[in-house]
């Protein structure tokens, strides 16, 4: 760790702006090293906490406003996700502020996380309170993680992390199966995107 240390020392910067934009775009194990390298000193721990949240929250920020944005063009050059249409606003006005908290755990499910929730009906207002609250916990829990139990951490990854994240996913996987076939029986009457119902 000590070669780790000059290099981040001499690259400050620099590594804040990458934990930054990886964060933005997804949440991995790159806050967990920021924290183990905080508790050696060679990253400060406040600007860790500071550019993990920031990177977190703005990175679901920008996937709401996107599908938001465009979700409805998306809709309707592509008329087979209609049905996910529906099912994602039912999905998200029963059980939105519980997926924003869980959504950042598994692999591969943050990077399109928030896509569904800007589909849905939920306010932005609403949207943006769940959002910072769940990349408060997200960080601090990350974050903290690596600052306390660094070095645990660091053999974990070597020895078994990949296998945890895959079994978190699977879990949301089956989750949101579950979900669906339970949204399919209900949405089976919600007219298309553009019917008025009579």
């Amino acid at each position: 760790m000590d070669g780790l240390s000059d290099l981040l020392q001499e690259y400050g910067t620099w590594i804040y702006i990458l934990l930054f934009a990886y964060c933005m775009l997804k949440s991995g194990s790159l806050p967990l090293f920021a924290g183990y390298a905080a508790q050696t000193q060679a990253l400060d721990l406040s600007l860790v906490l500071a550019v993990t949240f920031a990177g977190g929250y703005l990175g679901d920020e920008a996937r709401f406003f996107i599908a938001r944005r465009y979700g409805d063009a998306w809709l309707t050059r592509w008329p087979f996700a209609e049905k996910a249409y529906a099912g994602a606003k039912i999905l998200v006005a029963k059980y939105g502020w519980a997926y924003i908290f869980l959504y950042r755990y598994p692999k591969g499910m943050r990077t399109i996380g928030a896509l569904p929730v800007g589909l849905g009906s939920m306010s932005w207002a609403k949207f943006t309170v769940l959002n910072a609250g769940s990349a408060i916990v997200w960080t601090v829990c990350l974050v903290m993680a690596g600052f306390v139990f660094g070095a645990q951490i660091d053999e974990a990854v070597e020895t078994g992390w990949g296998f945890a994240s895959v079994v978190l996913l699977a879990a949301m996987l089956l989750l949101s199966v579950f979900a669906w076939w339970r949204i399919n029986r209900i949405a089976v009457g919600i007219p298309k995107i553009g019917e008025q119902s009579n």
